[in-house]
């Protein structure tokens, strides 16, 4: 018996998904149980592409499919206007001072960033930054939109990690990334602009100019279409969790299902750093466009990584729901991205999902292909700092008196 699936499509929410592709799945496998040389061309094609690696149906897969369907049939797309996408982020982040912001909370958050003021539509900056190219990257934005700001101060974390626990006094500090743990109000990161991480020798300078990497990226996909890309998992990052090391050692068990190795970093002194074993060369993030799965860890913080992953259009699996960035609360697990336990207790279940469910998981990578395309470009960014700074200056109490000690910042 024959069957082609490949027709079948439903439409939930303006989103392409298959239930019926779902249903006809599930009558090829039982029918081909009964009689193993009969099978659909789907099915067949795929166990020719995978001699080596023969799937079952586990009961964890229809739960899999549940979940996707049961995600795209509820999700509903957001609006660019006023950055519609992320205005919730800006309101809950803002929620606790809804009374107001006083100087005396502001004046205690000061050793804990860098501080800003905003007078007359000019930008001013104490000497001080602890990271100068994270500072600019910061700049680039706070220029590009200071003609639309009030008169502000503001202080701005640019380490790695956040300032303001939850349990302790109410700090208002901005930091690009937190937990559920932390208060501070996030901004997008530096590296949209600037002062990434430095990859020697692929990033020499520091992986930034988000708009830039999206083109290079953009192009690398389309030469690398999902038919052509490997069906494989992918990641190559140093050690710095132990989270990590799971993928890694399945990789090196089963190399036909992920392709994980570590590389160095600044502490490496040994192979016992890189879990026993020589480190990996530094792969490009061009040349992840070549397989289908991706994989994204946090780091410190949460990873600059993540949102490059997407315009590779493969299907990302992300680790962990601890830490945000202002626009991952947007993207939605099971429409753009497969979820994945931190302690990857299920990933090699997940894997095998995917390579045994081409279409469906398909289908998940162009959703958070276009998702990040449409609605995370530079006018987004631009929109997000604008918006969370005027409402911050809103619910500031104080009357800003410059500091005559700051040098003023001007575009370069």
């Amino acid at each position: 018996m024959k069957v082609d699936c490949s027709h079948v499509q439903l439409r939930a929410g303006g989103l392409e998904l298959s239930s019926v592709w779902y249903f006809c799945f599930i009558i090829v496998v039982v029918k081909s149980s009964e009689d193993p040389h009969q099978c659909s061309d789907k099915i067949c094609q795929r166990d020719s592409q995978h001699e080596k690696t023969k799937y079952s149906i586990k009961d964890s897969w229809q739960s899999y499919i549940d979940k996707i369907n049961q995600a795209v049939s509820t999700y509903r797309g957001c609006s660019n206007k006023g950055c519609g996408c992320y205005k919730d982020v800006i309101e809950d982040d803002l929620r606790r001072w809804k009374d107001g912001i006083n100087k005396s909370d502001f004046d205690a958050a000061r050793s804990r960033g860098t501080h800003y003021q905003i007078i007359n539509h000019m930008l001013y900056r104490e000497d001080d930054c602890m990271f100068p190219f994270r500072c600019k990257g910061i700049e680039h934005f706070l220029l590009e939109v200071i003609n639309k700001l009030p008169d502000m101060e503001i202080i701005i974390n640019t380490r790695d990690w956040p300032q303001a626990a939850v349990w302790g006094p109410a700090l208002p500090i901005f930091s690009f990334s937190k937990t559920k743990n932390e208060m501070d109000i996030m901004y997008p990161a530096w590296t949209f602009w600037e002062g990434g991480p430095a990859v020697w020798p692929i990033y020499p300078t520091g992986l930034g100019r988000w708009d830039l990497m999206r083109e290079a990226l953009d192009k690398k996909s389309q030469e690398w279409p999902w038919e052509k890309k490997e069906s494989k998992a992918f990641f190559r990052g140093s050690r710095t969790s132990a989270e990590r090391d799971p993928l890694v050692l399945l990789s090196r068990k089963h190399p036909e299902l992920a392709d994980a190795q570590y590389t160095k970093n600044q502490a490496w002194k040994s192979d016992a750093d890189t879990l026993h074993a020589p480190p990996a060369k530094e792969v490009p993030l061009e040349d992840h466009c070549q397989y289908k799965y991706l994989f994204n860890f946090r780091g410190v913080a949460a990873s600059f990584r993540f949102k490059h992953l997407f315009v590779c259009k493969a299907l990302v699996f992300h680790v962990g729901d601890e830490w945000q960035e202002f626009f991952y609360r947007a993207l939605k697990p099971w429409v753009h991205y497969i979820p994945v336990e931190t302690d990857l207790s299920n990933v090699r279940d997940l894997i095998e999902f995917a390579k045994a469910n081409d279409g469906i998981v398909k289908g998940i990578a162009e959703r958070g292909y276009t998702f990040i395309m449409d609605h995370l470009r530079m006018p987004d960014i631009r929109c997000y700092w604008k918006k969370v700074l005027k409402k911050y200056a809103s619910l500031a109490k104080w009357k800003v008196i410059r500091n005559q000690k700051y040098k003023q910042i001007r575009p370069e």
